[in-house]
């Protein structure tokens, strides 16, 4: 970890304040990640999860600032990296930052990786992009990143295509890759999707591993409780684009406050219990176009709902326990019936 990190530990790396990121559809503009913020210190691990569907991966977009430029744009609000505004940033400014201080790991490595040029040639080029390096030098340093993910014939992968590679070892490339520069931020989308189980837990441990030497921060992204569970010092749920509830790992499991939340943990396979059917939530999420305009966005769906959640939107408030919730249920200003749920 650099001596500017260890500096900062007391002070947040990554600030996301009001972040309001929008898609253009026939013209008119929706929100798919409205009004979110957020904080990550350093060497956090924050876990944002949800359906497909909820904006995890609009707002993972929208801080990397690769949003489709001609339908998606960040509307309002603030991103800010080490006191450095993200969000007013010039395409050749944030490129000095992402993959040097800022790095992601996308959710399909198959379709991340470039199937015309060898695996050396990806990883060289982020080297040379951000470093002072020879193409000699480089090649070696992409030798000793695939062997540091645990690739076991490095001197001859780096001469092979994306195609030639299992799904596992495509997606310890792409960690390679991520952490070629030593970022400070690490954006892990979905990271083990698709993956068999065994493989899973390798990746993870890996992260971890490779998080904990390196002193990163990491923003993971998933809809695997369990993942959220092993990795994570804090939790973001999000729904239709606005958070929900937000805590630390443990009062999320031992103590979900959002009736989302609690759905959510519901349908985990429990594995000292037998049942024919696995709980899932009825419904879906809305589209952009079919978003509500005011109440709360999940009350056609909850089973705790009450009349007033059809015309009165909910805001995220501090609970005592500085637990974020986002539910009329859980308004300071006027309890309602039902909150011990």
């Amino acid at each position: 970890m650099n001596d500017n990190t260890s500096a900062k530990s007391n002070h947040n790396l990554l600030e996301v304040k009001n972040l309001e990121t929008s898609f253009s559809i026939d013209g008119k503009l929706y929100n798919a990640v409205d009004n979110v913020s957020f904080q990550v210190k350093p060497r956090q691990i924050v876990g944002i999860v949800g359906e497909s569907g909820c904006g995890k991966s609009v707002l993972s977009l929208s801080i990397m600032k690769l949003l489709p430029k001609e339908a998606g744009k960040i509307r309002s609000g603030e991103i800010i990296f080490d006191g450095v505004h993200l969000e007013t940033m010039e395409d050749k400014e944030i490129n000095n930052i992402r993959g040097k201080e800022i790095s992601m790991i996308f959710q399909e490595p198959m379709t991340s990786l470039n199937p015309v040029f060898t695996i050396g040639f990806q990883l060289m080029e982020v080297l040379l992009n951000h470093h002072n390096l020879t193409k000699r030098q480089a090649r070696q340093k992409s030798v000793e990143l695939l062997k540091s993910v645990g690739i076991s014939r490095p001197e001859k992968l780096v001469d092979e295509y994306p195609h030639q590679l299992s799904g596992g070892m495509r997606q310890r490339v792409m960690i390679a890759i991520a952490i070629a520069c030593q970022p400070r931020l690490l954006i892990a989308d979905e990271p083990t999707t698709a993956l068999d189980v065994t493989v899973q837990a390798q990746i993870l441990d890996l992260m971890k591993d490779i998080q904990e030497e390196n002193g990163m921060s990491v923003i993971l992204i998933t809809h695997d409780l369990g993942v959220v569970a092993e990795m994570c010092d804090e939790v973001i749920v999000m729904y239709a684009g606005k958070i929900v509830e937000k805590t630390d790992v443990d009062t999320l499991f031992y103590e979900p406050k959002h009736p989302y939340t609690k759905l959510l943990m519901e349908a985990i396979p429990k594995m000292d219990e037998e049942v024919e059917l696995l709980s899932s939530i009825s419904g879906i999420v809305p589209s952009l176009k079919n978003m509500p305009e005011a109440g709360c966005r999940f009350a056609d769906r909850c089973p705790k709902a009450m009349p007033e959640c059809k015309y009165i939107t909910p805001v995220l408030a501090s609970l005592e326990d500085g637990h974020e919730v986002s539910c009329l249920l859980y308004d300071q200003s006027k309890p309602k019936e039902g909150v011990n749920m």
